[in-house]
């Protein structure tokens, strides 16, 4: 059956919009579905060669992710996506050895291959379709111990009826009768000041936006006036889900998705000060704060390494694994050359709850809020996993 002009037009502009439509990065898996899918017969797959030429920037990350798989209480995140405790510690303990008995590159990249298992994510759309890589940071910003007229805005401590459990899991706000309910969001905890007076109030920050920040990011570290530093790290949240900032911006129009980033976020909020509080305010998240004196730490409670550690979605992925990063940044992006290399999955975070996102930990300072805030590029992630038949099997030089 032959098609008319307008019929033939019609499907064209219909298959265009169906090929064309953009990743949702942000869709969940539907369920049941696997959020690691092992490589079709043929299917390109990273070169594991440059691992080993810059094999020592990353052993800390390895080696914290041995020191957690050594403590007892890792083998409760197992098993997910068929990965046991034992394959999966075993794993990061082979990888390490194999960077180290390896002659060059190309030999552990064949070792690699014969070893272990390449699984890759699922992605926003549950076939391998990719994901979109963002970055966080520890920011260094203004603040003072004391509240005045130019520091007004807290970081609080975690507040005495806020009920976590042993994982970490938010189970809510702790009542007079002893029972739970879900913890206020951000906007009632603002409204009502339900957090003042209890001497909970670690520091106070310039603005509120400054507050914001060092709520996404989960730590910072605070320029106080005397020209000192303080570190706080991340203790806890009020269980609520994370909003971008940044997504609601574009979607009313504010700033264009092709411009946004954190610091255009700062020159329109600069002149938007009342309208930006109500945006904040969207954000049902609210993040608790303790001191600390070294690194920030992630999820697994150890340190995070910058350009190494990877945040995901720890109901998805296997805690404390071994990841390689392929990220399809410009040659002009800013610090590029981080995005394709092997990290450690050792955080996570508000906005990583699919198997389409990912955040790579950039560092401490006001570069590395630049190159967090302008991190935001497609790619995809590669798993590395033992081979059953190596797991427990002797060492091999």
């Amino acid at each position: 059956m032959k098609l008319s002009t307008i019929a033939r037009c019609a499907l064209l502009v219909a298959l265009c919009a169906t090929a064309c439509q953009a990743p949702d990065y942000g869709r969940p898996l539907p369920p049941g579905a696997p959020a690691l899918l092992p490589l079709k017969k043929g299917e390109v797959r990273p070169r594991f060669a440059s691992t080993w030429y810059d094999r020592d920037e990353l052993f800390p990350a390895l080696d914290r992710s041995i020191e957690w798989f050594d403590r007892p209480s890792s083998q409760q995140h197992f098993p997910i996506e068929g990965i046991t405790h034992e394959q999966a510690r075993a794993s990061v303990r082979r990888f390490r050895d194999l960077l180290v008995q390896s002659r060059n590159g190309d030999e552990f990249d064949s070792r690699i291959i014969q070893e272990f298992v390449i699984l890759k994510s699922a992605g926003w759309n549950a076939k391998g379709g990719g994901v979109l890589f963002t970055g966080y940071c520890t920011p260094i910003l203004d603040g003072s111990l004391t509240a005045d007229a130019t520091y007004r805005h807290p970081l609080y401590a975690l507040p005495p009826d806020l009920v976590k459990a042993k994982d970490g899991e938010i189970l809510g706000q702790k009542q007079a009768d002893g029972s739970l309910r879900p913890y206020p969001t951000r906007a009632a905890i603002e409204a009502s000041g339900m957090l003042k007076g209890k001497n909970l109030e670690l520091v106070y920050l310039r603005d509120p936006l400054d507050a914001f920040i060092a709520h996404v990011n989960g730590s910072a570290v605070i320029r106080l006036p005397d020209g000192t530093e303080k570190k706080f790290g991340y203790h806890g949240k009020n269980g609520r889900e994370y909003r971008s900032l940044g997504k609601a911006l574009v979607r009313d129009k504010h700033i264009p998705a092709k411009d946004i980033s954190l610091a255009a976020i700062r020159a329109w909020g600069a002149k938007n000060p009342e309208l930006l509080q109500r945006y904040i305010e969207e954000d049902e998240s609210f993040v608790f704060f303790l001191p600390i004196d070294g690194a920030p730490k992630g999820s697994l409670n150890v340190d995070v390494e910058p350009g190494r550690t990877l945040a995901t979605d720890k109901a998805l992925f296997p805690r404390g694994g071994l990841v390689y990063v392929d990220v399809k940044a410009p040659a002009n992006a800013q610090a590029a050359y981080i995005y394709d290399r092997m990290m450690v999955d050792q955080d996570t975070g508000g906005a990583i709850r699919t198997a389409g996102r990912a955040d790579i930990y950039i560092g401490v300072g006001d570069r590395a809020e630049q190159v967090a805030g302008a991190t935001k590029y497609p790619g995809q992630m590669y798993y590395l996993f033992l081979k059953p038949e190596y797991v427990g099997a002797p060492p091999q030089n």
